[in-house]
């Protein structure tokens, strides 16, 4: 009875901060010399403003180079102007591929993001170089701390001095805005910003946000409150669980025995519920033009979707939320 207290009383404060519009088509221009753009929502306190859908770049770097380009193509078309990748994604394929078909000629139209998963200072100033050379660009729209596991690693990384790097590269003009991401425990997350109150530099945290994440080891109850306090930016990631809501390997990367969809949800349910949230964009992975185009007219199409509508889609697959069931990237909490 108490977690469900406490699952209630988190939807409604994000029922209270989707009361201040974050779809602002007011701003939107609509149109760029590529056509109509996706509408765009705010980046918490960057200031900037982005397409609410994104191009995730993992899938980038292993899918063919074919595919790839075509789904650079297909997502510029459709109005997709994010563009999500990390410097050990192929690994450094996805940024060359970046830097083949994206930036050498829509650098001006796009937000461009990578990150590094560097474990010293050092480390992150050879990723970044790397990065920059390899995507062909002299800045990066946001650069982001990658992947953190614990607590400790957290620890691990601030004590190395990975964050005085970034800051750094933001201060040069390399980097425009810096945040960190990780999709295994909300508690690493919580770590970094207690570690970052004081001066407040993190501008973004990338994290997992889905229908079944509110159920088990949650990163929306955990971190999602303080992200709206400091008005940073949200980047919703592993919105299908990193394909796991899907029944067959052909639609996915992966494969289960046990989907939660299409058995008791639609995908387009599982997107507006995370489009219902005070997210930014939604980063997702799209191995194939054929897919990058479903998510595209699924934004085209969102409703936002109301607290009772958004808490019976969670209640519906709360019995599938099983430590490493379909989350199965979440850490095993202690």
């Amino acid at each position: 009875m108490t977690h469900r207290r406490d699952f209630i009383k988190t939807m409604a404060a994000m029922t209270a901060a989707l009361s201040v519009p974050t779809v602002l088509n007011a701003q939107n221009p609509n149109r760029d010399r590529l056509g109509e753009i996706l509408p765009l929502r705010k980046l918490g306190k960057t200031g900037k403003y982005v397409t609410m859908l994104g191009v995730g770049g993992y899938h980038i770097g292993w899918t063919t180079e074919k595919d790839a380009q075509q789904v650079i193509e297909t997502a510029l078309a459709g109005g997709v102007r994010f563009f999500d990748t990390a410097e050990q994604y192929g690994p450094a394929i996805s940024e060359e591929r970046y830097g083949k078909y994206l930036t050498s000629n829509y650098r001006d139209l796009i937000f461009l993001m990578t990150k590094t998963q560097a474990k010293t200072a050092k480390d992150a100033e050879k990723h970044l170089d790397d990065s920059l050379r390899r995507m062909k660009t002299d800045y990066l729209d946001l650069w982001q701390m990658h992947s953190l596991f614990t607590p400790e690693d957290v620890d691990s990384r601030m004590n190395e001095k990975v964050l005085d790097v970034l800051i750094k590269a933001k201060e040069s003009g390399k980097v425009k805005h810096i945040g960190f991401t990780g999709h295994q425990n909300p508690f690493a997350h919580k770590r970094m910003l207690e570690l970052t109150k004081e001066n407040d530099p993190i501008e973004t945290v990338q994290m997992p946000v889905n229908v079944l994440d509110q159920s088990y080891f949650s990163f929306q109850q955990n971190v999602m409150p303080e992200l709206l306090n400091r008005n940073i930016g949200l980047l919703a990631m592993k919105t299908l669980a990193d394909g796991r809501f899907f029944a067959k390997k052909e639609r996915s990367n992966w494969n289960t025995d046990d989907p939660i969809i299409p058995n008791y949800i639609s995908i387009e349910e599982a997107l507006f519920y995370v489009w219902s949230l005070p997210v930014s964009t939604i980063i997702t992975g799209a191995e194939n033009a054929e897919f990058m185009t479903e998510k595209i007219e699924m934004a085209k199409r969102f409703v936002k979707l109301n607290e009772s509508e958004r808490i019976a889609l969670v209640e519906k697959v709360r019995e599938k939320a099983q430590p490493g069931n379909i989350e199965y990237f979440k850490q095993k909490p202690a």
